[in-house]
């Protein structure tokens, strides 16, 4: 009796391991059919200039990036982007989102008195 349960709780854990092992593999599918779209838009949208740039901005800040390549692609997914972004028309748009999430800090020293 103890071999066959022994025997069924294996077959169940291999089971289970084998559906978590399957499930991460079309999560990573998944992703990656996401970025291989996201890619192909961007193409489509940016000139090769702005691409780089846009990598380059990637590797510095990427949470920067990826608003700005959501943004993009919104843009147009709704046919709000007529001709590919030039480099140029990138920093512009680079300049203003930074500016807007650009923090001010303000560092006040109080005097004490210590002796």
């Amino acid at each position: 009796m103890s071999d066959e349960y022994d025997e069924e709780l294996q077959d169940l854990l291999r089971r289970k391991a084998a559906e978590q092992q399957r499930r991460a593999l079309e999560e990573q599918q998944r992703k990656a059919e996401l970025e291989a779209r996201k890619d192909a838009i961007l193409r489509a949208i940016l000139t090769p200039e702005a691409r780089q740039r846009l990598t380059n901005v990637k590797l510095v800040k990427p949470e920067i990036a990826e608003a700005i390549e959501n943004q993009l692609i919104a843009l147009a997914q709704a046919g709000r982007i007529q001709a590919p972004i030039t480099d140029d028309e990138l920093k512009e748009i680079l300049a203003q989102l930074t500016s807007q999430t650009k923090k001010d800090f303000k560092i006040t020293i109080r005097e004490r008195g210590w002796k």
